[in-house]
């Protein structure tokens, strides 16, 4: 009965979200920067892309791409049965690779809600003959193991009449629809998120980009997360700058600073904990076709590098419809697993930036320790690395703790691999300052 009364109190909160707006700009609590904190250490996660869509395996876009009418893919909902879905196999899986939290998707561009919404009969409990709610089991694991749970959520919807996808936008709201029911209806689906389901730590927002120019009301949604719970972190996938309220920037199939994707070509690195998602294949939910996978050299690299740029890596699987994951994405990342428990000192609890990406690689720190991956073999017997200016005690391999030669100048200090065999993936070299 309380939690009854609590979720309806909740709900009240949600659709009376305007009293708590931020009018000031947003100062974060002291749980919310404890939270920013843990989650800079944390440095490797798990995206998972689930849904309908992945019955016809070709995407998660493919109703969307295929033209396909949203009341004909509606009918998805009534073949999804994923009987073969493990909360705690999906748990240990991230675990075994090394991951510390998960991002999983609760609602898609689809409109689909893989929870037990209250707020739409268009969800996984309600509209499938699955009828359970895989999201509270992981929810439930995840704090069972100490894997941290961030719930995806798309701003963007096909399918909704209020939101009235392709409307013309006029003075911030759609020309069509009912844009205030559509914001209401998403600010009592994140209270649902934020309330029923246990330690949850952020919510990922995706789909800005669709309307830029309307009012998203992110004073309101802002505000009424922080309401419900202070520390938890609030991202936007929206491509441009960070919007007051936020926790942390995101950056798509690209490296804080590059963008080689073309989704963000103004969007400057600010002063929020950073993430970089990414996918092992070319697709973010499951897609039969799609055999482009990276290699488990490819993804320890995408790691290293974004954590000597200061972010975490975020990396996506599409499971099958029947609930599993394909073993191209097992398989990959065990091997990753294997390497981040031999290395795993180089990148949990380290900062990145310490000095810039260099032609070898780049270099993560924590404490007196620095630790420089070295991607790419230099051409030279050594190893420069600059802008070091505490005074060096030791140098070594961090695999074997095999003492390094190195000579320190004003400039930097260079480390001699002579004889040294270099590792194929990457060689750690471990700096002691005094």
């Amino acid at each position: 009965m309380l939690r009854k009364i609590t979720l309806v109190a909740a709900l009240f909160l949600a659709l009376n979200a305007n009293l708590f707006a931020q009018t000031a700009p947003y100062q974060p609590t002291a749980d919310n920067l404890a939270a920013r904190k843990k989650f800079q250490e944390l440095k490797f996660g798990l995206f998972i892309h689930w849904g309908i869509y992945s019955i016809l395996g070709a995407g998660e876009w493919v109703m969307y791409e295929k033209k396909i009418p949203y009341d004909s893919y509606k009918r998805l909902a009534g073949f999804f049965n994923p009987q073969d879905f493990n909360a705690k196999e999906w748990v240990a899986f991230a675990k075994k690779a090394g991951m510390k939290y998960i991002t999983i998707t609760s609602r898609h561009h689809d409109g689909f809600s893989m929870f037990g919404t209250k707020l739409s009969p268009y969800n996984i409990v309600d509209a499938t003959p699955y009828h359970k709610d895989p999201l509270m089991e992981l929810a439930k694991e995840c704090e069972k193991e100490g894997i941290e749970l961030h719930f995806y959520y798309s701003l963007l919807d096909w399918g909704r009449p209020d939101y009235a996808f392709g409307s013309k936008i006029v003075n911030g709201k759609p020309e069509k629809g009912d844009w205030d029911s559509y914001i209401n209806f998403m600010k009592g689906q994140l209270t649902e998120l934020i309330t029923k389901y246990p330690a949850v730590k952020g919510i990922w927002f995706d789909g800005h980009w669709e309307r830029k120019e309307v009012n998203w009301h992110y004073n309101e949604i802002y505000g009424l997360i922080h309401k419900l719970n202070p520390a938890i972190l609030i991202g936007n996938n929206h491509h441009e700058a960070v919007i007051d309220g936020e926790d942390f920037q995101l950056f798509e199939k690209d490296l804080p600073g590059a963008n080689t994707t073309g989704f963000a070509p103004d969007q400057k690195i600010g002063t929020l904990p950073l993430e970089t998602c990414e996918t092992i294949n070319n697709s973010w939910g499951f897609n039969i076709t799609d055999r482009s996978f990276k290699s488990s050299k490819q993804i320890i690299h995408y790691l290293v590098n974004a954590a000597g740029r200061d972010a975490n890596f975020l990396l996506n699987i599409g499971p099958m419809p029947n609930g599993k994951i394909q073993s191209e994405f097992t398989d990959t990342l065990a091997i990753v697993g294997d390497w981040i428990q031999k290395n795993g000192e180089s990148v949990y609890h380290t900062r990145g930036n310490a000095i810039p990406p260099q032609p070898w690689g780049v270099a993560t720190v924590n404490g007196k320790n620095m630790y420089a991956h070295v991607t790419t073999a230099p051409a030279e017997p050594y190893v420069f690395i600059p802008q070091i200016k505490e005074k060096v005690a030791s140098v070594a391999l961090l695999n074997g703790g095999t003492a390094l030669k190195f000579k320190q100048q004003p400039e930097g200090i260079f480390v001699y691999t002579n004889g040294v065999k270099m590792d194929p993936v990457d060689t750690i070299i471990k700096l002691t300052v005094k």
